[in-house]
């Protein structure tokens, strides 16, 4: 069974719109996440050695499809593919915290939304280029009208995700205890947003 929220078909076409050019850099954009096309670069993404908190590290490429069929088809989920220069750069999920699990950690409030972001490689890495992508994710969010607040979960030993979070403006809330980790669940505002 798919689930097809309000805000995802929304969402989908803001996304064609939704283009980060940066003059003398490249340009940033999203398009939905196609697990038939974008299964064989996830897979080797999941597997990399820094991707060890997307906890898919040593999974087949079927284990990785199962999960995303998952995800895809019964979850309240939206999965986009940010691009650089139009080829695959990053998946970002978004999703409503009051339809999540994480919403049973918090009082989650009707614009909470939340995202898992993860940059794959690159044979020729630009400085700041994981910046922009979260400004890309970020600003992406907070477009969107039912938005009010962020909130992320991110893994207590990710110590480069919350430089980058703090940064943005997230602030710290507390530590929690999730099946799979102990992860800092961290909020940002449109009012304490900085990027």
């Amino acid at each position: 069974m798919i689930i097809q929220k309000d805000h995802h078909v929304e969402w989908l076409e803001n996304a064609k719109t939704h283009i980060l050019p940066k003059e003398g850099y490249g340009t940033f954009s999203l398009r939905p996440f196609d697990l038939a096309t974008d299964i064989d670069f996830l897979h080797e993404w999941v597997n990399l050695p820094y991707a060890k908190y997307w906890q898919l590290e040593n999974s087949t490429k079927e284990k990785v499809k199962e999960v995303y069929e998952e995800i895809v088809n019964e979850t309240s989920t939206i999965v986009f593919i940010g691009q650089f220069d139009n080829e695959p750069a990053f998946l970002v999920e978004y999703y409503k915290a009051q339809e999540d699990r994480i919403g049973e950690y918090y009082p989650a409030q009707e614009g909470d939304f939340g995202f898992h972001i993860l940059v794959g490689p690159s044979d020729t890495p630009k400085k700041g280029f994981t910046t922009s992508v979260f400004k890309m994710v970020m600003d992406f969010l907070f477009q969107q009208d039912q938005v009010t607040r962020i909130v992320v979960e991110p893994d207590v030993d990710n110590d480069k995700i919350h430089v980058l979070n703090k940064r943005a403006g997230f602030q710290y809330d507390k530590v929690i205890t999730l099946p799979e980790k102990k992860a800092h669940l961290a909020f940002c505002t449109r009012e304490d947003y900085q990027l």
